[in-house]
């Protein structure tokens, strides 16, 4: 009755929350983001720059806050036909607006640089890889994939999406569509069907330049407070799945020209 009794006064202070592990975290957050050379240098210094400021926005900042622990743990990396092992950014914590700073001025001193392909799969096998790996014990574990077209090379990304989403992992996509993508149906359509999976994801569709700063920022939020947006966009009762390989036929299909 006594350690009830304390167990719940620590409810009340505070104290239980303090007196949990330092690895425990609301969220074990991957930021994957796209890097290939169908995005020009501005649409991708301008992606850049929305996440530097996502990452200090207040409502970032106040969604970790509002989370059962209060921080969440995060890394980023750059992948286009494969992973770019320079530009990954360790595991850090984030708690406090100096946290969240400390990250983002990591980021905004990276080189900006662009590869060839496009590798969906890739980036989904080296997020689920650094999360298994990782020391934290995250509520969710989430890979967030930006990018701007279906996959190409490397791994179909089917079964490389449903080993993640056995291993407890929710992805999430931001689909790029400042330009046509390659995908006959839409890549938000696309990213819907073959990449995304797990409780409450969701794909959040960018038309236009302006809107990457916002649309990244709503996507932080909602990652971190596994808030699911409202769907703007419902599948029609019958509609056929997207081709998943769609991507990998079209490269073909340029090679033999």
């Amino acid at each position: 009755m006594l350690a009830t009794l304390a167990m719940l006064a620590g409810f009340a202070t505070g104290s239980v929350i303090a007196a949990l592990p330092d690895n425990q975290v609301d969220v074990e957050l991957v930021l994957a983001v796209d890097t290939s050379r169908s995005m020009d240098y501005e649409e991708v210094r301008i992606q850049r720059e929305g996440y530097v400021q996502a990452l200090q926005h207040a409502d970032f900042l106040n969604a970790v806050r509002g989370g059962l622990v209060g921080k969440i743990a995060i890394t980023y990396f750059e992948w286009a036909g494969e992973v770019d092992p320079t530009s990954v950014l360790d595991w850090q914590i984030i708690e406090t607006a100096e946290d969240a700073r400390a990250f983002a001025e990591k980021l905004a001193a990276r080189p900006i640089m662009t590869q060839r392909r496009t590798s969906i799969s890739a980036a989904i096998a080296y997020g689920t890889e650094t999360i298994v790996a990782n020391r934290f014990d995250g509520m969710r574990r989430v890979i967030d994939v930006s990018g701007d077209g279906p996959n190409n090379i490397g791994q179909p990304v089917e079964p490389v999406r449903d080993a993640a989403l056995s291993a407890g992992i929710i992805i999430n996509g931001l689909a790029l569509m400042l330009r046509p993508s390659g995908t006959t149906t839409g890549l938000d359509r696309y990213y819907g069907d073959c990449v995304i999976g797990g409780p409450s994801s969701f794909v959040l569709p960018v038309h236009n330049i302006e809107d990457f700063a916002t649309a990244i920022r709503r996507k932080l939020v909602l990652e971190v407070s596994g808030i699911e947006p409202d769907a703007k966009v419902r599948r029609i009762a019958g509609a056929p799945k997207v081709d998943c390989m769609m991507g990998e036929m079209q490269w073909r299909e340029f090679l033999d020209r």
